[in-house]
């Protein structure tokens, strides 16, 4: 165990009680969703040599991770896009790893290797952030379709980005951060995030394997997914 002021274990317990909480909403909305029996496509099979309603639903659900076969990145910055989309989101998951691993192991953060590549990714994700930000108030087309909720979620995303790099640097004793005020008020932050994000729009991703996979049944069902190219 390492030692920690009391300021820091009371951070670290309401982030664990935070924690439980949020797990234990997610599972009541997961139960919720499994409750309602799945439609059965009634369509024919459309063409079972090219795909089946198995094949559509697993390249559906991994499509993300495969940008050759996305249509937004053959358009013009397309590929920046997803870039920036999956440097983004790699950075969410490096500031959660850093949140939980710092209160349990914060030793194993202080390894080069793996604290410059948490550092590299929180710090992109928030560089990230900075210019969605941006894009989201300037351009007229993003205030149409934005809420409250986007710019308090953003906003509040672009904070806890800024402290996560803080907090890393503080445990690798780098860029002359030495008070572990910013690690708390990570923590704090993150139990935030842990207890409004099911009630909020970031909960999106609790639904994309959902979606990803009906969708994927259903056109691959009808032999039109994947799409077959020229």
């Amino acid at each position: 165990m390492h030692e920690v002021s009391p300021m820091l274990h009371t951070a670290e317990i309401v982030h664990w009680i935070a924690l439980v909480v949020m797990a234990v909403v997610y599972t009541l909305r997961i139960r919720w969703l499994l409750s309602f029996k799945a439609g059965k496509d009634r369509s024919a099979p459309g063409n079972p040599a090219q795909s089946n309603a198995q094949r559509g639903a697993r390249h559906s659900l991994f499509n993300v991770a495969m940008p050759w076969s996305m249509e937004s990145t053959r358009k013009p910055r397309g590929f920046i896009f997803w870039l920036s989309f999956s440097l983004f989101h790699l950075g969410v998951t490096a500031g959660i790893f850093l949140a939980f691993v710092s209160t349990i192991a914060p030793g194993f953060l202080r390894q080069p290797a793996v604290g410059w590549m948490v550092m590299a990714l929180i710090v992109s994700a928030f560089l990230i952030a900075l210019y969605r930000m941006g894009r989201r108030i300037l351009r007229p087309v993003m205030r149409l379709i934005s809420t409250p909720d986007d710019y308090f979620s953003l906003a509040m995303l672009t904070v806890w980005f800024a402290l996560g790099a803080a907090t890393q640097a503080y445990l690798m004793g780098v860029a002359g951060v030495t008070n572990e005020v910013v690690q708390v008020l990570y923590l704090y932050l993150t139990s935030f995030f842990l207890l409004y994000v099911p009630f909020s729009k970031i909960s999106h991703y609790l639904y994309y394997p959902f979606t990803r996979i009906w969708i994927g049944r259903a056109l691959g069902q009808r032999g039109s997914y994947p799409i077959v190219r020229g």
